[in-house]
C-alpha cells in the first residue's frame, strides 16, 4: 500500500497523528505536542525537519505503476533521510524513451518474435525483415549478488547508449529478487531464447567479439563504412569477465563499437562495473556528458531506477528498519567483507573500531572501571542514540562490537545499539535464501547516514551507490597481522570501482594508463589498478 498514518504515542484521545508520507524516513513514535530531539553537529546527522519525500526520485521513476506489484518502488523514498542527487532532465527524458523502446520491442511483441526467428536462422537482419529499430542486449547473471547488480546496471547503460532492448538472464533468481523496472513490459529473458547454451559462453566461444575479429568474421577497420547486414553474424558474444584478454577489451574502442552497432543480438558476460570503460569510448562521451553532468552519480541514478526489492524482500527490509533503525538519531553502516575462509581477526576488529572512532562515526569508550560521568546523565528521551548496522558473513565482529558498547560507557554519553540481520558464515552463490538476505542487507546499508565499507567489495559498492553515500573505505592490509595506518580513508566518490579495466589507449593504439585519459575516470582508492568515476573537477 501507500503511506500509513503513524500514531503519536499520546495518552489522550487527541487525533494528533504524523503521516509517514510527509517525511523522508519512516518516523519513530513520539509524544504528541513534544518537540523532536535537537539535531547535533556530527558528520551526516540530519535534522528531524525533513522535507516531504519525492516518490519519483526527481523524475527518475515513471508514475502510474501499480503499487501492489512492487511496494518498494514508491515507498522507498520514505525510508531515506537524504533525498539523493537529482537526475538531469536529459536522463529523465531518455529513460522515458527507453521504456517505450522496451515496450515496443520486448518479449510478447511481433518485433521480438521476428528478431527471435532471425536469430534462429543464423543470419543477421536484412532489409525488409522484422523491425530494424529493435536490437537486443542479453546480460548473463552469475557470481555473487553484488556482481550481478553491477553487471546488469552496466549492461543497461550500454543498452541505453546503443538503443538496445535489455534482457536479463533469469538465472540466480533475478526475477524473484527485483521488481520489473520497465513499466508495461518485462526485462527477464523468456525461456524460449534460441541460444540455449548462452549461459555457458566463455572466452573460448567462437562467436565472441574478440574471436570473430581474430578470425576475420567481422572487421573493426571499416570505421564509417556502410556494412551490409548479410555480411554480419546473427549475434556476437561480448566477454568482459575478470579473465578478459586485451583483445576482448577492444570492445572499449570506437572502431569495434562501429561494427557491433549493426549486429542485432549481443550477449554480454561481465562480473564487473564496466561503466568507467564506456566513458573511454569517444563515440559515447558527448551523450554520457548530457545524461550525467555529475559523472559520480551514474550508479546512484541507474541503481535507484533499476533495482527495486520484490515485495517479499521489501517486507524484510521495512520490518528490520522499523524495529532497529528508525528511532536512532544516526544510523551507522559497517560492511565487513571477509575473504575466503579467513579466521576471525582481532586485527580487523581493531581496524573497524579505530576507523569508526577516529572519523567520529562512533564514540570512543571510557576505560574499564571509570565512572561514566560526574554530572547526571540526560533523561533517556534526550540522550543521543546511534544504531550501528553490521553486515558480515560472520557473527564474531558483531558480537565483539555489541559487547564493547554494552559493557563500557561512551565518552559522549550516547547510547549505541549494534545490530546484525544475519550471518551466513560463507557465501552461497545462487542460493535463494542467501541472496534474499544479502539483497535486504545491501538495501538496509544504503538507508544508513554514514557508511564504512571493506575495499574490493561489490556488496559495499552497491549499498553506497543506492544510498548516495561516499564511504570510508577500510584498506586491505598487506600483512593480515598488522592494522593499516591509517585504518581507512574517505573515498573519492560513491561510484563503484571497475576491477578489470582496459590498459590500452584506442586513439594511439598502444598500452596506456587509462586512469589518465579523461578527467572523469581515475584510479580507485581500494583497488590501485581499477577505475572509477569521480566528480567534475
Amino acid at each position: 500500500g501507500g503511506a500509513r498514518p503513524t500514531p503519536c504515542s499520546s495518552p489522550s484521545s487527541s487525533p494528533c497523528r504524523r503521516w509517514s508520507s510527509s517525511s523522508a524516513r519512516a518516523p519513530a513514535r513520539r509524544r504528541c505536542g513534544s518537540t523532536p530531539p535537537t539535531p547535533y553537529a556530527e558528520v551526516a546527522t540530519l535534522a528531524r525537519s525533513e522535507p516531504a519525500h519525492d516518490r519519483l526520485l526527481g523524475g527518475l521513476l515513471a508514475d502510474g505503476v501499480d503499487e501492489r506489484s512492487c511496494h518498494s518502488r514508491y515507498q522507498s523514498a520514505m525510508y531515506r533521510r537524504r533525498a539523493g542527487r537529482q537526475p538531469s532532465p536529459y536522463l529523465v527524458s531518455k529513460l522515458r524513451r527507453h521504456e517505450a523502446l522496451q515496450r515496443r520491442c520486448g518479449p510478447g511483441t511481433a518485433a521480438y518474435s521476428h528478431a527471435q526467428e532471425q536469430l534462429r536462422s543464423g543470419k543477421n537482419h536484412a532489409a525488409g525483415t522484422g523491425s530494424p529499430e529493435c536490437k537486443y542486449l542479453v546480460s548473463i547473471s552469475y557470481r555473487g549478488l553484488g556482481n550481478r547488480i553491477l553487471a546488469a546496471a552496466s549492461a543497461f547503460l550500454y543498452a541505453v547508449l546503443t538503443d538496445r532492448v535489455l534482457l536479463v538472464d533469469p538465472s540466480n533468481e533475478m526475477g524473484e529478487l527485483f521488481c520489473e523496472p520497465f513499466p508495461g513490459t518485462t526485462w527477464v529473458l523468456p525461456p524460449d531464447f534460441p541460444l540455449t547454451s548462452y549461459t555457458n559462453f566463455s572466452i573460448e566461444t567462437a562467436e565472441s567479439h574478440a574471436n570473430m575479429v581474430k578470425n576475420k568474421v567481422i572487421s573493426p577497420v571499416d570505421v564509417g563504412a556502410v556494412s551490409s547486414a548479410r555480411e554480419l553474424p546473427a549475434f556476437a558474444y561480448i566477454h568482459l569477465d575478470h579473465d578478459a584478454t586485451g583483445e576482448d577489451k577492444q570492445f572499449y574502442c570506437d572502431e569495434d563499437q562501429s561494427v557491433l552497432r549493426d549486429i542485432r543480438w549481443l550477449v554480454m558476460r561481465t562480473d564487473s562495473y564496466i561503466v568507467p570503460g564506456l566513458f573511454l569510448v569517444m563515440a559515447f562521451q558527448e551523450e554520457l556528458g548530457m545524461l550525467f553532468p555529475e559523472p559520480d552519480t551514474v550508479f546512484h541514478h541507474l541503481g535507484r531506477y533499476l533495482f527495486h526489492p520484490s515485495n517479499h524482500v521489501w517486507g524484510l527490509i521495512a520490518r528490520y528498519h522499523d524495529a532497529y533503525l528508525a528511532a536512532a538519531d544516526q544510523r551507522v553502516g559497517i560492511q565487513v567483507r571477509v575473504f575466503g575462509s579467513a579466521p576471525n581477526s582481532p586485527e580487523l576488529l581493531e581496524q573497524i573500531t579505530t576507523c569508526a572512532q577516529k572519523e567520529g562515526l562512533l564514540p570512543e569508550l571510557l576505560a574499564e572501571g571509570l565512572p561514566a560521568a560526574t554530572t547526571p546523565p540526560p533523561a533517556p528521551s534526550r540522550r543521543r542514540s546511534k544504531a550501528v548496522l553490521v553486515t558480515s558473513l560472520k557473527a564474531w565482529y558483531y558480537d565483539k562490537l555489541k559487547g564493547m558498547y554494552w559493557e563500557r560507557a561512551t565518552v559522549t554519553g550516547e547510547a549505541v545499539g549494534v545490530h546484525q540481520p544475519s550471518h551466513e558464515e560463507y557465501q552461497h552463490f545462487g542460493a535463494r535464501s542467501h541472496d534474499t538476505k544479502a539483497w535486504a542487507e545491501i538495501y538496509l546499508l544504503s538507508l544508513t547516514d554514514v557508511l564504512v565499507t571493506s575495499g574490493f567489495s561489490t556488496f559495499g559498492y552497491v549499498a553506497q551507490g543506492l544510498g548516495g553515500l561516499t564511504p570510508w573505505v577500510m584498506f586491505k592490509p598487506d600483512n593480515g597481522s598488522v592494522v593499516p595506518n591509517p585504518p581507512c580513508g574517505r573515498d573519492v566518490s560513491m561510484e563503484p570501482c571497475f576491477h578489470a579495466p582496459p590498459f590500452y589507449d584506442c586513439r594511439i593504439k598502444q598500452g596506456a594508463d587509462t586512469g589518465k585519459i579523461v578527467p572523469q575516470v581515475q584510479h580507485c582508492k581500494d583497488v590501485s589498478w581499477g577505475l572509477k568515476l569521480v566528480p567534475p573537477s
